[in-house]
């Protein structure tokens, strides 16, 4: 596996030939299927964690939103669940943040 300056390299080659319009449609295709890919991978563990979060909203009758405030103002402990509930509520917000980003390149 490269490393992430490697590779950031790379796309910086690739961004100054594109610039320079030297850039082929297999090479266009290939980032296009990588963002699709992308795209496709995150949806799915968005799915996953929309379903665990879901199970937490359920059992403790309050929307993740209000149970992250909550949280964080000290108002709820810290069980386990709520540790693996705020674990999940975060990853779901960086998740979708990084699905909007995704989005944006495909439009």
């Amino acid at each position: 596996m490269q490393t992430p300056s490697k590779i950031f390299k790379q796309l910086k080659i690739i961004e100054i030939l594109y610039q320079q319009g030297n850039i082929d449609t297999a090479i266009e295709q290939t980032i296009n299927k990588i963002i699709t890919q992308e795209l496709e991978n995150a949806r799915h563990s968005q799915a996953e964690l929309i379903a665990d979060i879901k199970q937490f909203e359920n059992q403790y009758q309050m929307s993740s939103s209000e149970f992250y405030q909550r949280l964080h103002s000290g108002e709820l402990g810290d069980d386990v669940d709520f540790v693996e509930w705020n674990a999940f509520y975060e990853m779901k917000k960086s998740l979708d943040q990084r699905i909007d980003l995704l989005e944006s390149s495909t439009n």
